[in-house]
C-alpha cells in the first residue's frame, strides 16, 4: 500500500488509449469485490514513457499495466523485471512495491492459457502440436505459455520468416518455423491454431488461411477481440473446430495484476464478459 487511506490507484499506460477495455475490467472488479479505487486510462507518448513509469510512485499509484507500444520499451525503466518479463521480452504489468520500486511483470502468458483451459477445462498443451501465426510480441507471450504448459511441438508462421526463426532460437527446439507459402499445410494433424497477428481485427484483411487440414476436434484462438468473432472463428465454427475468442486472454491476464494491486485474486464471470462485450 503506498496510499495514506487506503485509495487503490492503477491504470493502463498506452499511446493512443482511448480504445482500452482493461479500465472497464478493473473498475468493475473495484466496484464487485467493494474496494475502494479507480482504474483510469493514461495516453502517454512514447518519448514520455520513463518519466511516467517513474512517477508512479510520487503519484500514489500501486502500478499499471501497459500496452502498445510502451511494452517492450518499459523494460529499459522498471527497476527489476521477473524472469517471465525477461524471456518474453515485454512488460505488461508494473507493480510498485513498498520501497517504491518498480517491478516489471508480463501476465499475457497466463491470460492466454487461462482462457484456453476457461474455454475447454482439461484441455493439455503436452498432447496438441500447436501453430502460432505471427512473430510479435504476442506471439512470443503465446509461445512462452503453450511451452510452459508443457507443448511439445509448436509450429510457427510469419510473413517474414527471419522474425519467426528468430523466436524459435530464443525459445528452443520445440518450435520450428515454417514458411508462410507453407501456413495451409502446417495445420495437418494440429490441435491448436493461435492467431497472434492483427489480421482479422476491425480495419484490417482477414487472415488468408484455409483449415481442411485442421483436425475437427481443434481449438482455434485468436487474440483480436474487436470484432468478437473474426473471420478465423466463424471459419474454424463451420469446420466444427472450437473457436475461442480474444476477450479471455484480455481478461484473464488482468486477473493477476488485480490482486498484485489489490490482493484480491478476481473471478472471470459471464457478468465481466456481458459487461465487457456490451462495449464492443
Amino acid at each position: 500500500m503506498h496510499t495514506h487511506s487506503g485509495f487503490r490507484l492503477a491504470g493502463v499506460m498506452g499511446w493512443p488509449i482511448a480504445h482500452s477495455r482493461s479500465p472497464r475490467i478493473h473498475n468493475f472488479w473495484l466496484n464487485q469485490y467493494a474496494i475502494e479505487g479507480v482504474y483510469v486510462p493514461l495516453a502517454i507518448e512514447p518519448v514520455k514513457l520513463e518519466d511516467a513509469l517513474r512517477a508512479l510512485p510520487r503519484l500514489n499509484f500501486l502500478g499499471c499495466n501497459l500496452t502498445i507500444p510502451h511494452k517492450e520499451r518499459a523494460l529499459s525503466f522498471v527497476d527489476e523485471v521477473t524472469p517471465e518479463a525477461r524471456r518474453i521480452g515485454a512488460v505488461n504489468c508494473v507493480v510498485v512495491d513498498e520501497a517504491g520500486k518498480l517491478i516489471g511483470k508480463n501476465y499475457d502468458a497466463y491470460g492466454f492459457i487461462s482462457s484456453l483451459t476457461d474455454a475447454v477445462p482439461g484441455w493439455q498443451a503436452a498432447r496438441n502440436s500447436c501453430v502460432v501465426f505471427g512473430a510479435g510480441g504476442a506471439a512470443r507471450s503465446v509461445v512462452c505459455g503453450l511451452i510452459d504448459a508443457g507443448a511439445q511441438e509448436i509450429r510457427l508462421l510469419n510473413r517474414t520468416f527471419d522474425r519467426a526463426r528468430a523466436i524459435a532460437l530464443d525459445f528452443g527446439s520445440c518450435v520450428s518455423t515454417f514458411a508462410w507459402e507453407e501456413r495451409h499445410e502446417a495445420l495437418a494433424g494440429a490441435g491448436l491454431l493461435v492467431n497472434t497477428t492483427s489480421q482479422g481485427m476491425v480495419g484490417q484483411p482477414p487472415l488468408d488461411i484455409k483449415l481442411d487440414l485442421l483436425p475437427k476436434s481443434a481449438l482455434v484462438a485468436d487474440i483480436v477481440y474487436a470484432p468478437l468473432e473474426t473471420q478465423l472463428l466463424a471459419q474454424a465454427r463451420r469446420h466444427g473446430a472450437i473457436p475461442i475468442d480474444g476477450l479471455g486472454m484480455l481478461m484473464h491476464q488482468a486477473r493477476p495484476a488485480f490482486r498484485d494491486w489489490t490482493g484480491v485474486m478476481p473471478q472471470v464471470t459471464a457478468e465481466l464478459r456481458r459487461w465487457i462485450t456490451a462495449s464492443l
